[in-house]
């Protein structure tokens, strides 16, 4: 996952809001602490390599006071090129915005970053203070007449200007981002939206907050290992390593992640412990506590309504789908609906199988959400005689990373990785590389940050510290973040498969990141649509199982010998079982998310609850042993992360990603000839150009159904 979208000069911040557990890496210091003069590690570039952040001089007093000068310094230069008495011309209005707010973009991105990974409550409070404050001064630039004149001036006269391609593409984006923002509204409307905006800033932080305090509390607490009977000791004592913790000595605590299903519920063997894990992700942040979402996110709903009629958009997701590669929920519908009948097929396949499993194993009860996984790995296991016991000690973590995704990104690209002792980072388990280029110079800088925390927002992503722009002159700075089980002491992090999986798909957006080569940084690397962001991400997984790849990572953590070719095989066709399920709950979230912002403004607000067992039955996709990948109260990407009306990316990259795959296969598989022609082609254009045509000038076609139907199983 891409964790903010469009992080350029001029841009909207999401800020992802997390509530204090811990304690953070930034110490405290005198509450006086000024922009002025080099107190403020932001006021001037960091000299570290690569302007990298100077988190050994960041105190958590430094961000509000830099956020506030930040849109000081750029407002003042907005004003400046609004009021330019010259013509207005590329270099003077476009290229003058593509400089400005360089203050506010430095510290932005560390800000989002330590909120997201490693908050406490004084970043809370700041986020949310700041969160309006930001919404409003976006507004102060896209809805400033004056200057939309300027940009609307050089976009009507485009034709006529000798400009290169790059150059006039930025011209093309700054008009629609303009229009799309509300440019061309009235006065009165202008007011009314602005209004809007900021009231959302402020329950989209509001929303975060609560989010992660309910997700920290509703973790399974147990006072006996008996309990928990099916973990392996390492689990046992990461359990209770997590309980100490929170001083809760002489107990177990598993912490809940993102999604609704927990990792844990596939092999924990007491059913009512099973539930009680399930109802705690299911009910997170619905209990009627200070943590309950619902109020929060039905108002989200119908702010995100009135904007879209405000802006002459029958639903949000009409306005928000404009500049997708999609267009239009009618076009999303179509895809989806498309994906409907096989997967399913395969669902009820799959049900009918797990209830006869467990009707023969002697049990009477009816399949439920905790049984699913459980039983499926069951039947798994006699299908292939395989489970996690005999998968994890050949996916140690940093075997995985090294032997594994840098040595796949040495292959295709030419890349390699040194560690760095001497970089500060914001929490002690973050590790640092710097990344040479195929003629080894240097290209980038690699931040990993792979262990849950509880002040660290649920599931994994992928963004800058500073990005890639020829303008600027920087290079990128990128980071991953997941969320895996921290090992105790002296054990090493043995990951399951899907773990694995998660590390390529997230480093698959590092290297969109590290492979940006554009001149401006509104368009440069991962600044493209969310249903084109995913695609070099999810490319990325298939490398995981690619033998090649495979069999130079997965080495046994006792004996070092690498995976046995039957049990990787084993592993490949494991992991087609269950795809109906698996693709089910990600149908059902990107239905949910469509039906959300597909709401009329002249609709009341929402019960969540009945609207979301509404919408599921209306596309025939209610199925309660099936829940929805992400209920609505904490489905943390529509209401926060971006992915508004945008959950189908992942589908909808997923299915650029296997067709492009595909190519792969029918052309060599891993080569240095095939992996620069992706980097030439995919990688490396950030928004350059259109997207479908990028694709077809790589696969020599538009995208197609069938390689994903392929390799989903599901066909």
């Amino acid at each position: 996952m891409i964790r903010t979208f469009k992080i350029t000069l001029i841009f909207f911040l999401t800020f992802i809001t997390t509530i204090f557990v811990n304690a953070s890496t930034n110490k405290k210091a005198s509450s006086n602490t000024s922009i002025s003069g080099n107190k403020n590690p932001f006021y001037i570039p960091s000299k570290l390599p690569f302007n990298a952040p100077q988190f050994d001089k960041i105190k958590d007093e430094d961000y509000k006071p830099a956020i506030e000068e930040g849109m000081k310094q750029q407002l003042a230069e907005i004003e400046k090129i609004a009021n330019n008495p010259s013509q207005p011309t590329f270099e003077n209005t476009l290229v003058a915005l593509e400089k400005s707010g360089q203050l506010l973009a430095r510290v932005s991105l560390v800000f989002n970053a330590v909120t997201s990974a490693n908050t406490d409550s004084l970043l809370q409070k700041v986020q949310v203070e700041e969160a309006p404050k930001l919404a409003a001064h976006q507004d102060a630039i896209y809805l400033n007449t004056k200057l939309f004149q300027r940009v609307k001036t050089i976009y009507d006269e485009r034709s006529k200007l000798k400009l290169d391609d790059e150059s006039l593409r930025l011209v093309s984006y700054y008009y629609k981002q303009f229009v799309h923002a509300g440019a061309n509204l009235s006065a009165e409307d202008k007011t009314k939206l602005k209004k809007l905006n900021e009231e959302e800033a402020t329950l989209t932080a509001k929303f975060n907050n609560m989010l992660l305090a309910g997700t920290k509390a509703g973790a399974l607490i147990v006072d006996n290992t008996s309990e928990l009977a099916g973990l392996s000791k390492a689990e046992l004592d990461a359990a209770s390593q997590a309980a100490a913790s929170r001083g809760l000595s002489g107990k177990w605590l598993i912490p809940l992640q993102n999604t609704t299903q927990q990792p844990d519920l596939q092999t924990l063997q007491n059913r009512e412990i099973r539930k009680k894990l399930f109802e705690n992700s299911w009910n997170r942040c619905e209990m009627n506590d200070a943590n309950d979402t619902r109020p929060v996110i039905e108002r989200i709903a119908q702010i995100r309504a009135e904007k879209a009629q405000l802006l002459g958009f029958p639903n949000y997701a009409a306005w928000r789908l404009e500049d997708q590669m999609a267009k239009t929920p009618e076009a999303v519908e179509k895809f989806l609906t498309g994906l409907a009948p096989a997967t399913a097929a395969n669902e009820q396949k799959e049900a009918l199988e797990i209830q006869k499993f467990i009707d023969k194993s002697g049990s009477n009860f009816k399949l439920e959400p905790w049984d699913w996984n459980y039983y499926a790995g069951k039947l798994s296991k006699e299908r292939f005689n395989l489970d996690d016991s005999q998968i994890k000690p050949y996916f140690v973590l940093d075997n995985v990373l090294e032997k594994g995704i840098f040595y796949e990104a040495h292959e295709l690209y030419g890349l390699t990785f040194k560690e760095l002792h001497n970089i500060p980072v914001y929490q002690k388990d973050v590790r640092v590389f710097e990344v040479f280029d195929k003629d080894g110079k240097p290209l980038a800088l690699f931040y990993a940050d792979y262990f849950k925390r509880d002040n660290k927002s649920g599931g994994a992503w992928m963004d800058n510290f500073v990005q890639q722009s020829k303008l600027l002159g920087t290079k990128p700075v990128v980071y991953n973040v997941t969320n895996f089980s921290k090992p105790a002491p002296g054990q090493p992090a043995l990951l399951s498969f899907d773990d694995v999986t998660t590390m390529f798909h997230e480093f698959g957006h590092a290297l969109h990141g590290m492979f940006a080569n554009q001149k401006y940084p509104s368009l440069s690397g991962t600044n493209v649509p969310r249903d084109f962001v995913e695609f070099p991400s999810q490319f990325n997984e298939h490398w995981a199982l690619y033998p090649k790849v495979l069999e130079h990572y997965a080495l046994n953590y006792k004996t070092g010998k690498p995976i046995p070719k039957e049990l990787a095989e084993k592993i490949k066709q494991a992991s087609l079982f269950n795809e109906g399920y698996d693709f089910t709950e990600l149908l059902e979230a990107a239905d949910l998310d469509m039906a959300w912002h597909s709401l009329s403004p002249n609709l009341p607000k929402q019960n969540s609850d009945e609207f979301e067992i509404a919408s599921l039955k209306k596309d025939n996709l209610y199925i309660p042993q099936v829940p929805t990948r992400y209920r609505s109260s904490y489905f943390l990407h529509i209401w926060s992360n971006g992915y508004a009306a945008g959950y189908y990316a992942y589908l909808w990259s997923e299915m650029l990603d296997d067709d492009a795959f595909d190519w792969f296969m029918n052309h060599g598989g891993l080569t240095r000839k095939n992996g620069d022609r992706f980097r030439d082609m995919i990688l490396s254009r950030g928004a350059t150009e259109d997207f479908g045509t990028m694709f077809r000038n790589f696969t020599g076609h538009d995208p197609q159904i069938a390689p994903m139907l392929k390799y989903r199983g599901l066909k």
